[in-house]
């Protein structure tokens, strides 16, 4: 995303570029998935600090599983004043629950994830294996992508941020998991971008 938070795709409005919607859209899933209380709030403090700069609000319709943005100024004392409404088309809903579409290309993704791991499990032994099912479980659940599609910043992601707070790992395993990661791209038949 530019650094202005502009883009060329919108969502029916100049107001909220499409892709901070899909980030927000994203921000929430996590949040709402995540175990631990903490890792939540987070989520959700960096999901309002990006619709604070487009003076947008969120909120989640638990009724139908929908999130809902829309602009700051239809709020007073956070309730929503009907009279402020001056075109409901500035409103963006996204629904959050799981459709057969997502599930099966979830599904296909994991599939193809799972099988990458199978096969350096196959050629390297379990502890390869171990670090390449953490990346798998990382790609599937938080891009929905398949190992080999990411990219050097997730990469950096994984090893900084997800690798040391949810993979629970061995010594064995933290000591190889570069290594891990380059055998799960050539397992993937991809060459692994720098890191």
């Amino acid at each position: 995303m530019p650094e202005d938070g502009s883009s060329d795709e919108t969502d029916g409005t100049d107001e909220l570029p499409e892709e901070v919607i899909d980030e927000v859209e994203r921000l929430t899933r996590l949040a709402r998935d995540a175990v631990d209380e903490n890792e939540a709030a987070a989520y959700e403090d960096r999901r309002e600090t990006i619709l604070d700069r487009f003076e947008f609000d969120v909120r989640v319709r638990e009724e139908d599983e929908t999130l809902v943005l829309y602009p700051s100024e239809w709020l007073e004392d956070g309730v929503v004043q009907l009279d402020r409404i001056d075109d409901v088309e500035r409103g963006i809903e996204r629904p959050l629950g799981t459709d057969a579409g997502d599930e099966s290309e979830f599904d296909a993704v994991e599939s193809h994830n799972s099988s990458v791991v199978d096969a350096v499990e196959e050629a390297h032994g379990p502890v390869h294996a171990a670090n390449a099912r953490v990346f798998a479980d990382f790609m599937s659940n938080h891009y929905v992508r398949r190992v080999e599609s990411a990219s050097r910043k997730e990469l950096r992601e994984f090893l900084d941020e997800y690798y040391p707070r949810n993979a629970w790992p061995s010594e064995a395993q933290s000591s190889v998991v570069d290594e891990s990661l380059e055998l799960t791209f050539e397992a993937a038949g991809a060459d692994v971008p720098e890191f």
